[in-house]
């Protein structure tokens, strides 16, 4: 089952119908990540999917397609970056809950209420696939040519002055 994506909703309820939200989120409305792109242009396709698996771990799984568009650090140009996002967080209501997760599952700590912002879950997993110095794999790297080795000139000891005045004492 498919729905369009509630401002807010009550994870525990989505888990217990196994819910599946998909659809487009615009890259404009999401405050957080914007600052990291070289602009607002483009949207996110995602899927977000509740459920309890095999050993009864509530989970919510997010999936996520979107090319960021990003500002090369090489060449300070703009370039989208290609991001695919796969990830399952467990839905836990107590930290000490966290060492029971599968390997592989991050937790998503949640209060008794469930309340929980999918779209803002969907925006912290395209900040944490924004890397952290974005280069275009396609531009050229750069080479820079360092000189031979230049001798150093002997430079005077601007101490040198006082030594001798030292001397002249003695």
């Amino acid at each position: 089952m498919s729905a369009s994506l509630p401002p807010v909703l009550d994870a525990w309820r989505m888990v217990a119908a196994k819910r599946l939200f998909d659809g487009r989120l615009p890259l404009a409305g999401m405050s957080r990540l914007r600052p990291a792109l070289a602009d607002a242009e483009g949207d996110c396709r995602f899927e977000v999917e509740f459920g309890v698996d095999a050993m009864g771990m509530r989970y919510v799984e997010v999936r996520a397609e979107a090319e960021l568009p990003l500002l090369c650090q090489r060449t300070l140009e703009r370039f989208l970056h290609p991001v695919r996002i796969n990830q399952r967080l467990g839905l836990i209501t107590d930290e000490s809950q966290e060492a029971a997760l599968r390997e592989g599952v991050e937790p998503l700590l949640l209060d008794a209420s469930g309340e929980l912002n999918p779209a803002g879950l969907v925006e912290d997993e395209l900040i944490l696939a924004v890397p952290v110095v974005p280069i275009d794999p396609d531009s050229a790297e750069l080479e820079a040519r360092w000189p031979d080795e230049v001798e150093e000139e002997e430079k005077p000891n601007p101490f040198a002055a006082l030594a001798a005045l030292k001397e002249q004492k003695k």
